[in-house]
Formats: C-alpha cells, structure tokens, sequence
C-alpha cells in the first residue's frame, strides 16, 4: 500500500514537473516575441536597447546584444551622414558666397564697358563675354541648387494656395523666349483652383519644363498647359508640337547632366528636368513624359490633393 501511495505521489511529482516546465515553455514562446518587439520599439524611437538582464548566454542575451550593437551602429552611421551634411552644406555656402560678388562685379564691368563707344571687333568680343558670363553664373546656380536638394538642405513649406498664380508666374518668365521663336504659348487653369503646394518650387519646375519645350519646339509651335484634378492627384500636363522624344531616352531625360546627341550645340547643361522632377518628388508628386519622334512631348506633374 504504501509503494502505491510513493508511486502516486512520484507520479503527480513527475506530471507537475513537466506540466510546470510547459508552462515556462509556453512562456517564453510567448514573451521572446513580445520582447522582440519591444526592443524594435527602441530601435525605431531611438532609444537603447537594455540587455543587461540578459547578461547570461541565452538566446534572449545573445538577440538582445546583437540588436543594440545594430543600434549602436545605425546611431554611429546617421551622425556621421549629419556631420557630412553639414560639412557640404558649409562648402556649399561658401562656394555661392566666393563666387556670386566676383560674378556680380564682372557683370557691373561688363555694363559699363557696353556704354562706351568701342570698335566693332571689341563690342563682338564684349558681347561674347557677356554670354559667357550669364552661362556661368546659371551653371553655378544650378549645380548649388542640386547640391542643396541632395544634401536635403532645402526645405519644402507647401500651402493651400491658387495654382494659378503660380503657373502664371512661370509662364511670365518664359514669355520672352517663346516670343522669341513665335511659338504660341496657350494655359487652361481653374482660376479658383486651391492646391497644396510649395509655391517656389513647384514654379520652378513647371518653369524647368516650359523651357525645354521652348528650347526644343521649332519657331512658330505650340505649347499648352493645361491642369486637371483628378481623384488623389492633381495633373498639371505641359505639351509641346516639338520634335519628340525617342522611347529609350524618355527615362534618361531626368538624369544629372543628360543631353541628347543631336542637341550638344544648343544652350544648356542638361539638369534643368533633373530638378523639375526633385523639386515635384520632395512635395509627394512625380512627373511622367509620353512622346513618340515627330509628334511633340506632354510632361505631366502630378501633385497630390492634399490638405
């Protein structure tokens, strides 16, 4: 009787082990995750992971070091990125600086040799100069600007504000040259149209494109802009009568510095939809280009509808 009430009590003993052991079992299937996701937690709001209750070889140690190591090394990166970013942006600063009083001063010289009564061959070679220094005064304009944008120095300020005004602002700064060339420039835009957007950059890009379409339609075309509001988007769609764009080119028109072959003798450096497309990317909007050779190009800049 006795070995009975012995066997009975080593067998509830043996079953309350096991049954105590499945439960911690249980347990730790359950908290590894939810620990997991704590410590994810951290690595995204930035904070230190906390292994040192985990000090022991377990596999909650071992994750839990290699998880704040990954975090010492994000955090390490991404002030080493800042400092970087603040180092260029100093060198940018400088570099607008240095340049933009020497350029000013030329220009100012430049005027005043262009008052004075000068044979011909000397105002041919002023006229020149002029040129050249308009030129190089654009092209370090821009490659600070692009720098700026791929730094993330410039900010973007979007504001409910009349889309028209703005398109008109970019078309009056094209005018000139699209008179130039007799092309007819034509605009179809929703007066009370009110659209959330940076209202200096999206001019800017929509005044990047107009001028490719005016540098690349023959004299007497057409562009036309017109603007339409879709379900999430608004689209603004520029479209020129020019000579086209091939198909295997049309994703290669938005690279740094990109020029098609037979354009290499017309004014330009090739960044200026680069731009369009960073300055459209950075409100939350994209622009896209259907062409066919011979039948003109239409740029449409997408930009969201929001509040």
């Amino acid at each position: 009787m006795a070995g009975l009430i012995l066997w009975a009590l080593f067998s509830v003993v043996i079953i309350g082990t096991l049954a105590w052991r499945l439960f911690l079992y249980k347990k730790a299937l359950y908290d590894f995750p939810v620990q997991i996701e704590k410590w994810l937690d951290d690595i995204i709001c930035g904070r230190e992971i906390n292994a040192e209750q985990e000090t022991e070889d377990t596999l909650y140690g071992r994750v839990g070091e290699k998880m704040g190591r990954v975090t010492h090394i994000w955090k390490r990166k991404a002030e080493e990125t800042q400092k970087e970013k603040e180092a260029i942006k100093e060198l940018i600063s400088d570099i607008s600086h240095q340049t933009k009083t020497p350029i000013a001063n030329i220009k100012i010289y430049l005027e005043l040799l262009d008052g004075e009564d000068l044979p011909a061959q000397a105002a041919e070679f002023l006229m020149h100069l002029s040129g050249q220094t308009e030129k190089l005064d654009f092209l370090l304009q821009s490659m600070v600007k692009m720098s700026r944008m791929e730094t993330g120095i410039i900010q973007i300020h979007k504001y409910r504000l009349p889309l028209i005004d703005t398109l008109l602002k970019a078309v009056q700064e094209i005018v000139p040259k699209a008179e130039a060339k007799g092309i007819c420039l034509t605009a179809d835009c929703d007066e009370h149209l009110i659209l959330s957007h940076d209202r200096k950059w999206t001019e800017e890009a929509v005044f990047n494109i107009l001028d490719n379409a005016v540098k690349y339609t023959m004299p007497g075309g057409k562009i036309h802009i017109a603007v339409s509001v879709q379900e999430i988007f608004t689209k603004i769609s520029i479209k020129d009568s020019g000579k086209g764009i091939a198909p295997e080119r049309q994703a290669e028109i938005f690279q740094r510095f990109y020029r098609e072959p037979e354009v290499h003798g017309q004014e330009g450096i090739g960044i200026g939809l680069y731009l369009a497309r960073k300055m459209i990317e950075l409100q939350n909007g994209y622009i896209e280009v259907r062409s066919e050779i011979g039948k003109g190009a239409e740029f449409c800049i997408y930009l969201p509808n929001e509040s």
